[in-house]
């Protein structure tokens, strides 16, 4: 069918001519291979990158789209897509049995997400991508995974990290009940580091009790009343939640007690309950601590500390600790646990 075009010698607007421009690259787009790939420019040149296995191919107009609807033909992702009718997923209920069947096609990108995770929630070692065994399983469970570098997966995890934090600090910005801070302060003993964990406690829209670690983080030395203000201070800033607190709980002991003067020198007391009288909760489990324990020197007088020291003693070197286990076979005396070094503050 023909049809009558009628053409203008006046010139043509910015606008039209981008219509025009749009419309010739909506032609050039017609073929069926487009369906399978997208343009885009790498190094200043024009590439067809494939959405499922992620090849660059060439795109000049020269080569057409024939070796585009050739490399569909032997995509080997498109393969294992086609056979997902075939593969059944078991999604199992909450005690472990079988709820329902399900198709699944392989996802390359779930499956990377899924090892960050994993590290994560058992504490593995980065390196563990790298373990010529770990490799091995994974590609006897799906040839087509490429197991990513330490470095791919630790860039992995801090975006995953990333992606939950502004997911928790959209919550907190949406619900409307006040947070309740939680924080401690401790050195490690294989590292002689200080750190510090805080805590958000909050009611949600459902009446339900939520706690999430904002923070874990390394404080430098000193230890002092400055130092701990300012590591709160900036992790509050941070989250965008120093205008709803509610409480901060602590230690009982003058570190703290200062520290809470300071926080209240920064913040704004006219947003604080009571304007920030009832801010400084003490810990009600550090107190029992100190409790329980006076009350055992009253009772014990040094005994509970000579414990103490024993257990050091014998808990130093392996060959101690043999020796005490050996002591206690020749005696017949039945046990089921392991000395263990109390920590006195807790």
């Amino acid at each position: 069918m023909a049809v009558d075009v009628e053409t203008s010698s006046a010139p043509m607007n910015t606008n039209e001519s981008q219509y025009d421009e749009n419309l010739k690259k909506k032609i050039k787009l017609t073929s069926p291979a487009w369906e399978h790939f997208k343009k885009i420019k790498v190094g200043g040149v024009m590439k067809a990158i494939c959405d499922h296995c992620h090849k660059h191919l060439g795109v000049e107009s020269k080569n057409e789209t024939k070796h585009l609807l050739d490399h569909i033909d032997v995509c080997p992702m498109i393969k294992q897509k086609d056979t997902r009718q075939m593969l059944l997923k078991a999604n199992n209920s909450s005690d472990g049995k079988c709820a329902s069947l399900d198709t699944y096609h392989f996802n390359p990108e779930v499956s990377r997400y899924e090892l960050g995770r994993m590290i994560v929630l058992h504490e593995y070692l980065q390196s563990i991508v790298e373990h010529e065994g770990f490799r091995r399983y994974l590609n006897s469970l799906q040839p087509l995974f490429k197991v990513p570098s330490r470095n791919t997966i630790m860039a992995d995890i801090f975006k995953m990290f990333e992606a939950e934090k502004h997911k928790l600090q959209r919550v907190l910005e949406s619900n409307s009940s006040r947070v309740a801070i939680t924080t401690d302060m401790w050195t490690a003993s294989n590292q002689k580091r200080g750190y510090m964990a805080i805590t958000t406690h909050f009611i949600d829209e459902s009446w339900v009790l939520q706690d999430r670690i904002m923070r874990f983080m390394y404080v430098p030395s000193t230890h002092d009343v400055e130092n701990l203000g300012n590591a709160l201070m900036e992790c509050l800033l941070d989250w965008n939640i120093e205008h709803k607190l509610l409480t901060l709980t602590l230690d009982n002991c003058s570190t703290n007690d200062a520290m809470v003067n300071v926080m209240l020198d920064k913040l704004d007391k006219s947003l604080l309950l009571v304007n920030g009288k009832l801010l400084h909760m003490r810990c009600a489990a550090h107190i029992l601590n100190l409790i329980v324990k006076e009350g055992l020197e009253n009772l014990f007088g040094s005994g509970v500390e000579r414990i103490r020291e024993s257990i050091a003693f014998w808990t130093a070197t392996p060959k101690r600790l043999e020796k005490f286990e050996e002591s206690i076979r020749h005696l017949n005396i039945p046990y089921s646990k392991v000395l263990s070094l109390d920590i006195k503050t807790r």
